[in-house]
Order: structure tokens, then C-alpha cells, then sequence
């Protein structure tokens, strides 16, 4: 039955291999796998041209047995005789020598009766001779002058035998001598034959000798291939090796290491080279971002715990003041207790702006906006923005311009006016809490470039590049440059503005210097 392998020996022949690529290495596996299809393509094409080269001496052998039995039959004379016992001994050299003249090795000739046993021998084998088959005339006739291959008598090498009625037509004119024999001597004749041999020693050394030299070859060829292969195939594999040795370096750490350009990026090593160093490249940033939050969310955490810590801590001071009956006039408790209350507004505040980043985080994570969009107006924001400017620093200089400077303009926007009502609100407790006094504040509103601006600008100390680009994180203040008043808050108004203009599909600018003051410009998609 035809078919696949069973399924138990597959699973052998997987585990084998199995085995087989865990114990050797890459480049033993090839070498290996190349030496024995060497092998046996060696092997191969050798038998071939060895059964090829035996096969043209057979044939040239058979040649030389043919033309001495025609040579033997046509030098016979049996005109006078009736038997081939009888042949008279002057022809015996002289068919021994042209029997000699076209075999070479040992050979055999003899004359065979009509009914296939030998009559004479008239050149015997010099070691064993051949083991004839029945030759009559009959099985003479039927194999019409084809060789035939028979052993020997004692089992050593096979002999070529080939057979020939003494009546073989002979070459010449139709009336050359002995062309043709008519009357009863003729017909005598025409039932004998003769039998000549030759050994297939000499054919058979020859073609062992060739296979031995052609293995010694053979041998001396597959040495030195293996290693030149064993060179090739170590040249070959150094930029796996480089591979091998980059991978180990990051395996122990260093994120930054690199494959080298080892080829052109057209082959397969150049382009595994240029996956494996994108891929590098990718985890690399995807650690520092990693890290980079696990710091941020460190510092998150500490900034956190001590604003939450401070306000706390005010309750429970007073709290346990007046348990310890430090408080003994009514004014003492009342002034503890509007302390506490203010502590503890302060407290629901820091909450509610943690719960608010943490929701925006979640909806931007999400692209689920917990906003209510309705068409508005950013000019009523700004005018918002100037009240609140004006009630929390009623000497402060306010001004209401287009965005840069110049009259105030429109500024339809699709937002949630609650959420961008605070974003003006921060805006402008930050400005309040982070300049001197009487510092002039100047409120733009408007369109430029395709997009709904309103920006607030105050002259105070400014902020350098680097306070500026920390401005957005969480908790972080810029004491020194903007000169915080004891009034300023946590640190997390700004961190608000961003997450809340960044949900509205907007974003937030800063453009600040050291002593020149900054402006923060909210940039929304205008709404038509």
C-alpha cells in the first residue's frame, strides 16, 4: 500500500532532527548537509561512468571475440576429414596465433562436435577454464554469433564466450576458396563449430583499478572541499555571528548597541539587519517612554501624597488642638474652624482636579470624550476671563484684543462651555498667582490661520525654555520665574488647561523668555 509515513514514525523522524539541530551547530549542519550531498553526487556520477567504461571493454572484448572465431573458423579445413578431431596439427599454430593476435589475457579455443562437446582444444586456459553451456549446433545457430558471459569452472572471473559454425560465410567475392562447400564433406562440416573465450580478469582488474583511484580522488577532492567549505561557511555566518554578539549586548542590558550595515539592504542580511536595528530602535524608545512614565507617575505620586498631606495635616492639628482643650474662647474655635474649612475646600479641590485628569486620561485612552459639545463663542470666554481678572486683582491692568494685538474677533468653536470656562478660569489664576501685582494682562480672541484662538498674555518674569516645556506636567511650578505667591495652588491647573483643550481636538501653546513675560494661546477648531 502507497501512502505517507505513519504518523508515529513522522514524530520519530521529528524528534531525530530535533536532536540533530540541537547538537550541532549552524554551520556544522551545513557543512555537513554540503559534504554529503557532495557525497553522493560523487558516488553517483563515479558508478555511472565506471558501469559506462566496463560497458564499452565488454563490448570491445565481445569485438575481438568475434573477429578471432571468424578469423578460427575461416583458417579451418575440414574438407578431408570427418571429424574436427581430426584437423591436421599444422593449422593449430597458426589458429593459436591469430587468436592471440586479437585477444589479450587469457584465452580459450576449441572445437566443438554437433552435438556440443568438446572435440579439441586447441589453446587452453592458462588458469581456470570457462564453464560452456550446451552448444550444439541448434543452440549455436540461435545465438547467431552473440557473446554470452559464463563463470569459470574453479568460481574465479567470468568468461566472454562466443560461438561460430565452421561454415561462417566469409568475406571476398562470391568464388573466393572455402565461400561456399557443396557435397557431403561440406554438409559434415556444417554441424561443427568453433568456441572462442576470453577471461574477464583483465577487464574486471582494469575497472577495480579505476574505482580505487577514482575513490582515492574522490576522498583527496571531499578533504580539501571541507575545508575550504569549513572557511566558506565560517565567512558566511560572521555577520550572523555580529548578529549573535549584538543580541548578547542588549540581552545584558544595552538598548543602545546596533547591527552593522552588514550588506546591501537588497539581500536578506541587509534587510534582517535593518528589522532587527527598527525593532531596536522601537523597544529602545518604548523603554525610555516606560521609564520615563514610571518617573513621572513617581513623582506623580510623591507630588500627590504632600499636597493631599498638607491640607490634612492642618485638619487634624486643629482638630486635636481643640481636643487637648487648647481652644477655650469661642473665638479660638471659630477661627480653627473656618481654618479647617478652608484646608478642606482646598482638599475637595485637589481631589476633584485629580478625578478630572484621571477621567480625561481614561477618555483620551478610551477616544470616549465626557464632553457636552454645543456651538459657542470664545469672546464670551475671554470676557469671562477679564471679570475674573478684574475681581481677583482689581488694580491689574486689563485689556481685551485680538489675538497679537488689534480689535477683538469672533471665535465660533463646538465645545463644552463648562470645561472651557475652566480652562479660562485657570488661565487666569495662574497669571494672578504667578505674577507681581499690577502686572498688565492683555486677553486675545479671534481666528488666525483656519483655527479659533484665545490667548492670555501677561508682562511678568517669563520662564525659561526648559521651565516652559515642563509647564503642562502635573505638580510641577516654576517658583523662581514666575515669582509664586503664597495663594498658588498645586500645580495642577495648567496640566487641566492642556487635557481639557487637548480633548476639544485642540492644543496649547506657550511663548515665553526669561523677563518678557508669556502668553498662552488656545488653539481650537473653528466651528462653522
Amino acid at each position: 500500500m502507497s501512502g505517507s509515513p505513519a504518523p508515529g514514525l513522522r514524530g520519530k523522524l521529528g524528534r531525530f532532527s530535533l536532536r540533530i539541530r540541537g547538537r550541532f551547530s549552524l554551520r556544522g549542519r551545513l557543512l555537513a548537509i554540503s559534504l554529503l550531498l557532495l557525497v553522493v553526487a560523487l558516488l553517483g556520477s563515479n558508478a555511472l561512468l565506471i558501469a559506462l567504461f566496463q560497458r564499452d571493454l565488454v563490448h570491445q572484448l565481445d569485438e575481438r571475440l568475434r573477429t578471432a572465431a571468424t578469423a578460427t573458423a575461416r583458417l579451418t579445413d575440414v574438407s578431408d576429414v570427418s571429424d574436427v578431431s581430426d584437423v591436421s596439427g599444422d593449422q593449430s599454430p597458426q589458429v593459436r596465433d591469430t587468436v592471440e593476435q586479437h585477444l589479450t589475457g587469457d584465452s580459450y579455443l576449441a572445437y566443438l562436435g554437433s552435438n556440443g562437446r568438446v572435440r579439441r582444444v586447441i589453446r587452453p586456459a592458462a588458469h581456470s577454464a570457462p564453464a560452456l553451456p550446451r552448444l550444439d549446433a541448434a543452440a549455436v545457430g540461435e545465438r547467431d554469433r552473440h557473446p554470452l558471459e559464463v563463470p569459470a569452472v574453479d568460481g574465479g572471473e567470468a568468461w566472454r564466450v562466443i560461438a561460430v559454425p565452421l561454415d561462417v560465410p566469409l568475406k571476398g567475392p562470391p568464388n573466393a576458396p572455402g565461400r561456399q562447400r557443396k557435397g557431403p564433406e561440406a554438409q559434415a562440416a556444417d554441424s561443427h563449430s568453433v568456441v572462442v573465450a576470453s577471461s574477464l580478469a583483465q577487464v574486471n582488474g582494469t575497472i577495480r583499478q579505476l574505482g580505487t583511484r577514482m575513490l582515492l580522488i574522490d576522498s583527496l577532492v571531499l578533504a580539501l572541499l571541507g575545508l575550504a567549505g569549513w572557511f566558506a561557511v565560517r565567512g558566511g555566518l560572521r555577520p550572523l555571528r555580529r548578529i549573535e554578539t549584538t543580541a548578547a549586548a542588549i540581552a545584558d542590558g544595552d538598548l543602545s548597541s546596533r547591527v552593522p550595515e552588514l550588506a546591501a539592504s537588497r539581500t536578506e542580511l541587509g534587510r534582517l539587519a535593518a528589522a532587527l536595528n527598527g525593532m531596536l530602535d522601537r523597544i529602545e524608545a518604548s523603554d525610555a517612554a516606560r521609564a520615563a512614565a514610571a518617573e513621572r507617575m513617581r513623582r506623580f505620586i510623591a507630588d500627590a501624597s504632600h499636597e493631599l498631606r498638607t491640607p490634612l495635616f492642618g485638619i487634624k492639628g486643629f482638630t486635636e488642638l481643640y481636643g487637648m482643650g487648647g481652644m477655650p474662647e469661642r473665638t479660638d474655635v471659630d477661627a480653627a474652624m473656618g481654618r479647617i474649612e478652608r484646608e478642606a475646600a482646598r482638599l475637595v479641590r485637589l481631589v476633584e482636579d485629580l478625578l478630572l485628569l484621571a477621567r480625561l486620561d481614561e477618555s483620551a485612552a478610551a477616544a470616549d470624550l465626557p464632553l457636552r459639545l454645543t456651538p459657542m463663542d470664545l469672546r464670551t470666554l475671554a470676557a469671562d476671563a477679564l471679570h475674573d481678572l478684574r475681581a481677583l486683582d482689581p488694580g491689574r491692568p486689563v485689556t481685551l484684543t485680538g489675538p497679537g494685538g488689534g480689535p477683538p474677533g469672533p471665535g465660533p468653536v463646538l465645545g463644552d462651555e463648562a470645561r472651557l470656562r475652566q480652562v479660562t478660569s485657570n488661565l487666569a489664576g495662574n497669571a494672578v498667582a504667578h505674577t507681581p501685582p499690577g502686572t498688565p494682562v492683555r486677553i486675545g480672541v479671534g481666528t488666525q490661520d483656519g483655527l479659533a484662538v484665545l490667548e492670555l498674555h501677561d508682562e511678568g518674569p517669563g520662564m525659561s525654555q526648559e521651565q516652559a516645556t515642563r509647564a503642562f506636567d502635573r505638580f510641577y511650578r516654576a517658583d523662581d520665574a514666575r515669582g509664586r505667591t503664597a495663594s498658588g495652588g498645586a500645580g495642577l491647573g495648567l496640566a487641566i488647561v492642556d487635557s481639557l483643550v487637548t480633548a476639544h481636538h485642540g492644543r496649547v501653546e506657550i511663548r515665553t523668555a526669561p523677563d518678557e513675560g508669556a502668553t498662552f494661546r488656545v488653539l481650537l477648531p473653528l466651528h462653522t
